[in-house]
Parts: C-alpha cells; structure tokens; sequence
C-alpha cells in the first residue's frame, strides 16, 4: 500500500473531525465525512489484497489470442 493512499485516508479523517465539530456528530454531513473516510479505508484494504499480476498475465491480457494463454475445457 502506498503512502500516498494513507495520506489521503489521514486528510479525510481530519476532515471527517472538522465537519463534525462544525455541524455536530449527529449531523448527516459529519456521517458523510465519516463514511469518505471507510471508503478509503476499503480501498486501501483492496490495494493490499490483490496480488500484482505476473508478466505472463499481463501478456496474456495483451494478447489473449495467444497460443500459450488459450484454455481448454475438458
């Protein structure tokens, strides 16, 4: 995961708290503000789940006519 990622998710969270100190912590603008920051969270989970893809999958992907990344079923 970059750290680019865990910036934006830390300005988010003190977006998050300034809303909330502004329109009230039961205000829907501080529990979208909150939300923003989940998101990101998610997504940085994501980034950490997958795998980078192998230069053979990346060739495949490039080229799926290929004879080498054909698939054949039974």
């Amino acid at each position: 995961m970059s750290n680019n990622i865990n910036q934006q998710i830390e300005q988010e969270r003190e977006n998050a708290r300034s809303v909330c100190d502004t329109s009230g912590a039961s205000s829907s603008e501080c529990a979208a503000a909150w939300d923003a920051v989940e998101e990101m969270q998610a997504e940085a989970s994501d980034q950490r789940n997958t795998k980078p893809k192998s230069s053979f999958e990346k060739y495949c992907d490039d080229n799926p006519d290929a004879a080498e990344c054909r698939i054949y079923d039974e």
